[in-house]
């Protein structure tokens, strides 16, 4: 029995792979050798292309993904005389239609991602094989030219040979090659350049060569046809169409020389003509494929980047007008019904939009995913763009029928309207973007117009948001005390922890602008636990420093995000007894809103705290409409009161409605045995209020505002009240 060799080297492979990939190398030689120019067997000339396909199967799975080698492997098709324009559509087949069924791996990539792979990879072996041709004909064409010149200076010098060696190159040539005298009358044409204009020379030999204009003729053609016949210059190259007898057009690209006699004078112009068509129509294809959405058919963002760009760089007093839509619930219809009904349901919305933008200057692309935006340009915009969202929104309002439901449609659009040359294409786009999640937040279903100020503070929000973690790391974080102090004697109690940001661009921002970001990018926890370090080693250095003054406690916030890390009581923990704070001295305050309808796993980590000795404050008390009753299965040792209680005492008399909740409120805590303390007090008569009212401590700005840590000791000293 034979055992397989082993190969050492990285190139060895699995039989099974390697047998699929002859068979796709078999499948490709079967279906370009019969077009192929070569003097190879039709079995040799498959182990020719049998590195050729290993090449596109590495490619395939390559990471990172590069197309380089497809675009290599085109051009290798041409250097092996694959030069049949039938021979780049075939192989284009045979690649689409066999690269992943034989070659492909979904243990290593999606079905889904293997396609897009082999389509890219398609798109640059097509760019790889006709610049190769294009720079092999253009050579041929070059080698012609000098052959030709060559043959015109050997008949200025000597006559001799001259007609048998310049026939031999003008039949022989791969290119059209076509003689006409400075009138334009064709004299003599090859037998290339006679099947490019369909193969009757009749046609052609009696034409002249004004009769070939053409209405996409570039206006300077002409101009250096005149210049050459005048003998003004010598040759001039164009891209030129012309009308074959059929009807159809033929691209070509065309250089025309001119000849002179022995005497230097103007006698013939010899044109050498490239057949482009081909080439050009798969051009035509690949852009179209590179600027419209595959799934839709709309225009996708590069196109529509560049239309926006177009019109935005209109002649002043030109306006434009955008509507950017996003789909409302668009994701739950994708989970709950696949990706199959979502797409279903884009088609279907790309088609009602496109039925709505068919105004002149109008136009509907999709950006990706369930964003779509439309473009109108032209007078009156600051009424069209408004009609426009008007009627995007009446066409989605009818539901859509997928799978035998009906699914609703609603969108949020954000509407930018204005004078052009003013912003950049990414600006406005930013500013709709914008606009469109405040129509979303508003509800959805509707639309807002762009609002600078607006725009404003969403672009100050996300560069605070993202210049977050950095400013942690750089120290751009401080922390400021507020006294809280005994309502019966004016002593310090202690203070509450109240983290501030010193931002270079903005100065110092109140916790109101930074902690809701903190929270939703999740940088909450290390920032939290920052200061909780930061607090517990300032009150551990007031009670060593200065114990002259009584032992003061520390209040320290925590987010809803921090009650449910799991490292919470661990961290407390650690950073207590790093510092040496007693678990006595450190209280930590939770938002009554937090605790509302909290269940057992939440309430964990809070009663092991307080078990240990921290106090837990109900911060914000009054606000959440919590249930009373809820108090006593909360570990929580004092109820801070939010500050709309006090409000209500500033005027006079206070009210009366006010003063009774504050009532009841204490006797209900002191009942459970909870301490009360009271925000935002401002004036003595609010503090005489609540001292008689039964509360225990306060804060505000009547005892200080919030402030450095060596305040709180002189408050100590010099008695805060």
């Amino acid at each position: 029995m034979k055992v397989p060799s082993q190969s050492s080297g990285s190139d060895a492979e699995p039989d099974g792979l390697e047998d699929r990939l002859r068979r796709f190398a078999t499948i490709w030689s079967r279906a370009i050798f019969p077009v192929t120019a070569t003097s190879l067997t039709r079995a040799e000339f498959e182990q020719h292309l049998l590195p050729l396909a290993r090449r596109l199967r590495d490619a395939l799975h390559g990471r990172p993904f590069d197309t380089t080698v497809a675009h290599r492997t085109g051009a290798a098709l041409v250097a092996a005389h694959v030069t049949d324009p039938d021979a780049l559509s075939r192989t284009l087949g045979v690649v689409d239609s066999y690269l992943v069924l034989y070659c492909g791996s979904e243990q290593e990539h999606p079905a889904e991602e293997l396609r897009a792979r082999c389509s890219r990879l398609q798109h640059a072996m097509a760019a790889g094989f006709t610049q190769a041709l294009r720079e092999r004909t253009l050579a041929e064409q070059e080698s012609i030219a000098r052959s030709a010149f060559a043959a015109r200076s050997a008949a200025e010098l000597a006559l001799h040979a001259t007609e048998t060696r310049f026939r031999a190159v003008f039949e022989g040539a791969a290119i059209g090659i076509g003689i006409a005298d400075l009138d334009g009358n064709i004299l003599e044409v090859n037998e290339t350049l006679t099947r490019m204009f369909g193969g009757l020379e009749h046609h052609v030999r009696s034409r002249n060569v004004r009769d070939w204009s053409h209405p996409e003729d570039a206006p300077h053609v002409w101009k250096l046809y005149g210049e050459l016949v005048r003998g003004e210059r010598e040759h001039y190259r164009v891209e030129k169409p012309y009308y074959r007898g059929d009807g159809t057009v033929l691209w070509t690209n065309l250089t025309v020389s001119l000849l002179r006699d022995a005497e230097g004078l103007p006698q013939y112009q010899l044109a050498l003509m490239e057949d482009t068509t081909e080439r050009r129509l798969l051009n035509l294809r690949l852009r179209y494929e590179a600027t419209h959405d595959a799934l839709t058919g709309l225009p996708n963002r590069t196109l529509f980047f560049e239309r926006l760009e177009k019109a935005l760089s209109q002649p002043e007093g030109a306006r434009f007008g955008l509507c950017y839509l996003d789909l409302d619930g668009f994701k739950a219809i994708n989970d709950s019904l696949g990706h199959a009904a979502g797409d279903r349901l884009l088609v279907e919305v790309a088609d009602r939009l496109q039925s709505c933008a068919t105004a002149p200057g109008e136009m509907v692309a999709r950006l990706g995913g369930d964003e779509f935006v439309a473009l109108t340009t032209g007078p009156g915009t600051e009424r069209n763009v408004v009609d426009l969202a008007n009627r995007i929104l009446t066409t989605l309002s009818v539901p859509v029928r997928i799978d035998g439901r009906e699914l609703p449609v609603r969108g949020s659009i954000g509407v930018v309207e204005g004078p052009t040359g003013e912003r950049t294409p990414a600006e406005v786009l930013r500013s709709a973007d914008i606009t469109m999640y405040r129509a979303k937040s508003a509800g959805g279903n509707r639309f807002e117009f762009a609002d600078a100020e607006a725009d404003a503070r969403a672009i100050t929000r996300h560069g605070l948001t993202t210049a977050l973690p950095a400013a942690l790391e750089r120290g751009e974080f401080f922390i400021e005390y507020q006294p809280l102090v005994h309502l019966g004697d004016g002593s310090v109690h202690g203070a509450e922890a109240l983290v501030r940001w010193c931002h270079p661009q903005h100065g110092v921002l109140g916790p109101d602008r930074f902690i809701p970001l903190a929270e939703n990018t999740g940088l909450i926890v290390p920032l939290g636990r920052w200061v909780l370090q930061e607090a517990v080693r300032q009150a551990r250095f007031w009670q060593t420093r200065h114990s002259d003054g009584g032992p003061l406690r520390i209040n320290v916030n925590l987010s809803p995000t921090q009650l449910h890390h799991p490292r919470l009581v661990a961290d407390t923990v650690d950073v207590l007894e790093r510092s040496g704070l007693e678990p006595g001295a450190l209280c930590l305050e939770v938002t009554e809103s937090a605790l509302i309808g909290a269940d057992d796993d939440l309430l964990k980590p809070l009663r092991q705290l307080a078990e240990m000795g921290v106090d837990i404050a109900l911060d914000d008390f009054g606000t959440g409409y919590s249930n009373l009753a809820n108090l006593r299965r909360l570990p929580v040792s004092v109820l801070k009161l939010d500050r709309s209680f006090t409000q209500g005492m500033q005027q006079h008399p206070a009210d009366p409605v006010d003063l009774k909740i504050v009532e009841g409120i204490v006797s209900l805590a002191h009942s459970l045995e909870l301490a009360v303390t009271v925000e935002g007090v401002e004036t003595g008569a609010q503090a005489q209020q609540l001292r008689d009212l039964g509360c225990d401590t306060a804060q505000g700005w009547y005892y200080a505002r919030p402030g450095a840590p060596d305040r709180i000791h002189s408050l100590v000293l010099a008695d805060a009240v």
